[in-house]
């Protein structure tokens, strides 16, 4: 079944029109989507400056996934990718690991290992 256009969609009650996410459009929404999107190009710049120097048909695929990459989880999927082209034994290379946890970890905050055991 296909969606209809919003202008065929019901109103409410007062005659505004239908809202889908109750509070869309609010100032703090915006806010918080402005500071998501920041957060994603950062870390995708952050990316994009891992794999810059890397050669060969590695470093050309993996330039063009982080540069095609629309959404924090594409990347966190390159993560892996990316984390094993970088030399473990260079300076250069550590600092941009590190800079890639912070990035990973601002932009998923709760991506840690799970302290405990849950119950099913």
């Amino acid at each position: 079944m296909l969606a209809s256009p919003r202008q065929f969609m019901p109103s409410t009650a007062s005659g505004a029109p239908f809202a889908r996410h109750p509070g869309a459009g609010l100032p703090q929404d915006r806010l918080a989507r402005m500071a998501a999107r920041r957060t994603f190009v950062d870390m995708k710049q952050r990316f994009m400056k891992a794999v810059a120097h890397v050669d060969g048909s590695r470093g050309d695929w993996l330039r063009y996934q982080v540069r095609h990459a629309n959404d924090p989880v594409d990347l966190w999927l390159l993560r892996g990718a990316v984390f094993a082209v970088l030399p473990p034994r260079e300076p250069e290379s550590r600092r941009m690991r590190l800079d890639l946890h912070r990035a990973l970890d601002n932009a998923f905050p709760d991506s840690g290992d799970i302290e405990e055991m849950l119950p099913l």
